[in-house]
């Protein structure tokens, strides 16, 4: 059913991307998994890379939204099954912005929508957005999250 409602609104899972360092992409503690910071790749290439500001808002939000896709691409990898999802716990949202930009809600508020879309009131949860003065690779966006498993 997740997977058919994401095939639905035109979303399409990538193959996750490989770990840029020394970590795992998904650590599972208990009931939850632990998912470590995406940044909005496609096919082994960063796709929104700068600052953001005012001007660029919009291309922020989709990188934003990349992030959860290989969030969910990440959860896929390791569960074999996104039905395996009960809750979406908290995101934490990264945005490489410039000093005097200050609307980073605005910008996370992408990835959360699209959890909203997906799970209904089971996407609902818990965020921090905050700018930051450089990502890695030079992202747009990094979001990690912590997801409750049944």
């Amino acid at each position: 059913m997740i997977e058919e409602k994401i095939k639905l609104i035109g979303v399409k899972l990538p193959i996750p991307p490989s770990p840029a360092g020394s970590y795992i992409p998904v650590v599972k503690s208990g009931n939850l998994l632990y998912v470590s910071g995406q940044i909005p790749m496609e096919d082994g290439k960063v796709i929104f890379t700068g600052k953001v500001s005012d001007v660029n808002i919009e291309a922020a939000q989709k990188s934003a939204r990349i992030c959860a896709i290989n969030i969910l691409a990440q959860i896929k990898k390791e569960l074999g099954d996104l039905e395996k999802i009960s809750k979406i716990v908290r995101l934490s949202g990264f945005v490489n912005s410039v000093p005097e930009f200050t609307q980073q809600p605005k910008v996370i508020n992408a990835a959360s929508d699209l959890f909203y879309e997906i799970f209904g009131d089971s996407g609902k949860h818990t965020r921090i957005a905050v700018g930051v003065s450089s990502l890695p690779l030079d992202s747009m966006t990094e979001i990690d999250a912590i997801v409750e498993i049944r």
